[in-house]
């Protein structure tokens, strides 16, 4: 699990290169027949050894900070992580990140979604109240039909006193 998750460090992946370069040129120098001049060789010899000496003080750089961390890292080793989780594949973080972002919105609602849950026992008896309800408002409907033909009739009939 160590090996899947570790990255290289940005100093470690210079100094690899550096150091095949160095390599190569190496090899070219020894190819190249011997008359170049001693202070151009002396030269690129300064230059390289710098160049190795730069990628050793970050590298130096990077074990100080580790080491500094040495508590906290001693305790991510010592702490079991094949339960917390798995490697995945480079070609699957697209869908894992969906499948994340879906599991934190089915979180955000799960509230209102055991709400839903906790309710559907008492559908049958909300469904009866609602029937009632609704006979009762179809009464009061008839009854304001009624009430309004009535209250019409006593304005006729009021139209009709007042005009004789």
């Amino acid at each position: 699990t160590l090996d899947l998750t570790c990255r290289k460090a940005p100093c470690f992946v210079k100094f690899s290169e550096m150091e095949k370069m160095a390599n190569i040129r190496a090899e070219i120098n020894e190819v190249q027949p011997l008359p170049l001049s001693v202070t151009i060789v002396s030269t690129s010899q300064f230059y390289f050894i710098g160049k190795k000496c730069e990628i050793l003080q970050d590298m130096n750089r990077h074990l100080e900070a580790v080491l500094k961390e040495k508590r906290a890292l001693r305790k991510r080793l010592i702490k079991p992580r094949c339960q917390e989780s798995l490697p995945i594949e480079a070609t699957f973080h697209k869908y894992v990140v969906d499948l994340l972002t879906e599991a934190v919105t089915f979180i955000e609602k799960l509230e209102s979604h055991l709400q839903t849950v906790r309710s559907i026992p008492q559908i049958p008896n909300t469904m009866k109240n609602m029937d009632t309800a609704l006979t009762k408002t179809e009464v009061l409907a008839m009854e304001l039909e009624e009430l309004a033909e009535q209250i019409l009739k006593w304005r006729e009939l009021q139209k009709e006193v007042y005009s004789d």
